[in-house]
């Protein structure tokens, strides 16, 4: 479907080129002809692996086991480990109206609304709270970001 597309893109373009109206058929059908040769080849020239390793003697395929690409390395889940280390750390360093404010506005994702009931607070405070909370959180983790 591609090359199709593909196909009557360049005749589109390449219209005026066409010398004899009346062989719009041949012409196009030349350029669909063209267009999928090119296509066949190239993926003959990429270089595939099976998704199924060979029989093991038991009738079944056996899978290959690749990790993940899109799953993170060794290294990244360490860092990101120590990170979370820090951020708990330097969140149970915050007042403790700031912590509870940002943890239920920013982890919890309760409205600011719910929150100034649960603390005893006006919406306004609150939203101070976070600001103040996050303001904290960056000054201490500034030299992690």
């Amino acid at each position: 479907m591609d090359v199709v597309q593909d196909a009557f893109l360049k005749a589109y373009d390449r219209l005026d080129s066409l010398s004899q109206p009346g062989r719009f058929g041949p012409w196009l059908l030349r350029i669909v002809r063209n267009l999928s040769l090119n296509f066949r080849r190239a993926r003959a020239l990429r270089k595939t692996e099976p998704l199924e390793t060979p029989s093991d003697g038991d009738g079944h395929g056996g899978r290959l086991n690749r990790p993940d690409p899109s799953a993170p390395s060794p290294v990244q889940e360490v860092s990101a480990n120590e990170m979370t280390g820090l951020i708990a750390k330097a969140i149970e360093k915050l007042p403790p109206m700031q912590r509870q404010a940002l943890v239920l506005f920013s982890i919890e994702k309760l409205p600011q609304k719910e929150i100034a009931s649960m603390l005893g607070c006006s919406v306004e405070a609150v939203k101070w709270h976070v600001f103040a909370a996050r303001k904290k959180l960056k000054e201490q983790l500034r030299e992690y970001l």
